[in-house]
């Protein structure tokens, strides 16, 4: 008994002195108490992600219920333009120096550097059941910007993974026998598998790129895209297809004897994309697949998109790990990647839902929504417009703020460094961290104010980390505030085991060990 209370008697001294390495909560309750804890890594780091899209829709101007409104749209859009042919990215409108430019700041040493990279498989790649394949045409943009960027990337000693999409099949694949019809033909289950197969291998033979992962579908569960006969009725959509649970499944265990047949067994297959989190789990996805042991094995990585509205409706999207946790109980070595998600307004807010799908739902990489866009080649005007680079019709680029919050984390991520635990006692305030591991990186840390009034006096304690001093970089958005953009705020010195930040409204300060 007698040790048992001299153990009890240190343990209480232990956390006494604990409290006060954290400054009687935070320099006498003047700050916010918050923490990083490089010592306790949770999760291994894949990286922030880029998207670029090319190819994305199927345009009819003649749906009746719609005609009016495509008609407007193609007029104000494509003025005395016969055919529409999409380039959504905009690279087809810069020059080299341009080009140059924005790879730059996509994957150079100051720019985004991103460790993943998506691409999508369009449904114009054949046009016929056994026809020849044509992987060029509607991706030519799209595969010269990502090659390039991967010369970037492997020119300063980095490299990036890249996962593949199908969008959709083409049309003759579907029972319906038009583009973007809902339903596949089972008789054309084979053709599907070389459809995909076939991309694949074109991207790693012919083009050299390091594509890791084979994605079966875009945003697949929502079948309320259709009307009850398996057409659309708007008249620019998605190359969408239905992939029902069962058929996921199916896939999963389908298509990695497939890949291996035609030497691809390092390319590892997902279940597909849901819109967001809230679907994976309550439209049934994630027990089906849990519920398949042959399926769970035959998985290569776990990907949703994480697209996030807290708002209960149709549209609803919370940030949740409960696929993660049951696919992982059987694998616990799956990562899992969100492979779109909104910029948001381009703001804290955007970086507050990076901390939800990092903490909340426990992944291991974020690529958001198209990077980089050109606003009058998305049919009908994008629900998701924030960007980080916008490419206008007279052929000039900006650079928007979205870049800079993006920049905020993706340098601070990159691939190979560990989440670590971390913790913040206000609501409005986050904090993301990421150790540096065997990295050539350093420690680094996020600090997020998402109050778009109030300064936030914040003490972040240091724990597990050799470095005494951290450099940051600032971006805010905030009325009345100057427009900081991933600005060198100073060096910050680690003072009784905390570093003290004022947060602007709207800001997000970056800190990475010096």
């Amino acid at each position: 008994m007698k040790q048992q209370l001299t153990l009890i008697f240190f343990i209480l001294i232990g956390f006494s002195f604990q409290n006060k390495n954290s400054l009687a909560q935070s320099r006498n309750f003047t700050a916010i108490r918050a923490g990083v804890y490089f010592d306790q890594p949770i999760r291994e780091w894949d990286g922030f992600g880029f998207n670029y899209v090319e190819s994305a829709h199927f345009v009819d101007k003649n749906i009746s219920k719609e005609a009016e409104r495509a008609k407007r749209w193609w007029n104000e859009q494509h003025p005395g333009k016969d055919f529409f042919i999409q380039e959504y990215g905009g690279f087809s409108l810069l020059d080299e120096k341009e080009k140059d430019e924005v790879i730059e700041l996509v994957f150079g040493e100051d720019g985004l550097k991103p460790g993943v990279v998506k691409m999508f498989l369009d449904a114009h790649h054949q046009k016929e059941p056994g026809g020849p394949f044509d992987h060029e045409t509607s991706t030519s943009y799209m595969r010269e910007f990502v090659k390039r960027g991967l010369k970037v990337t492997r020119d300063r000693g980095a490299d990036f993974q890249i996962i593949t999409t199908l969008y959709g099949p083409p049309g003759f694949m579907t029972k319906q026998k038009v583009d973007r019809g809902r339903d596949l033909d089972p008789a054309m289950k084979e053709d599907l598998a070389l459809y995909m197969i076939d991309w694949v291998r074109f991207l790693k033979e012919k083009d050299g790129l390091p594509v890791r992962y084979l994605s079966l579908h875009n945003e697949g569960e929502d079948w309320t895209r259709w009307n009850q006969e398996g057409h659309t009725d708007w008249f620019g959509h998605d190359f969408n297809l239905y992939w029902p649970p069962a058929q996921v499944n199916e896939f999963v265990k389908y298509m990695p004897k497939m890949m291996k047949k035609y030497g691809l067994e390092d390319v590892g297959i997902t279940n597909g994309e849901p819109s967001n989190w809230y679907r994976f789990v309550g439209w049934g996805y994630a027990d089906f697949l849990a519920n398949d042991k042959e399926a769970v094995k035959n998985l290569g990585l776990i990907t949703t998109h994480g697209f996030y509205n807290g708002i209960y409706g149709t549209w609803f999207g919370e940030h949740n790990s409960y696929p993660n946790d049951i696919l992982r109980k059987q694998r616990p070595e799956l990562h899992t990647w969100v492979t779109s998600t909104s910029w948001a307004n381009m703001d804290a807010s955007f970086v507050k839902q990076i901390h939800g799908n990092i903490y909340t739902s426990k992944v291991n990489a974020i690529i958001p929504w198209a990077g980089i866009q050109r606003p009058a080649h998305w049919v009908g005007g994008d629900p998701n417009p924030g960007n980080a680079i916008q490419v206008n019709e007279d052929g000039n680029y900006q650079v928007r703020k979205g870049y800079y919050f993006y920049k905020q984390a993706s340098c601070a991520g990159q691939p190979g460094m560990k989440v670590v635990r971390t913790f913040a006692m206000n609501s409005e305030i986050a904090v993301i961290g990421f150790a540096q591991d065997r990295t050539k990186n350093t420690d680094s840390f996020i600090v997020v104010n998402t109050s778009g009034e109030k300064v936030k006096k914040v003490t972040v304690e240091i724990h597990g980390s050799k470095y005494k001093q951290f450099e940051a970089f600032r971006t805010v958005d905030a009325e009345g505030y100057d427009a900081d953009r991933y600005k060198a705020i100073g060096t910050f010195n680690v003072s009784d085991g905390a570093v003290d930040i004022e947060m602007l409204p709207g800001s997000v300060v970056t800190f990475f060990g010096k």
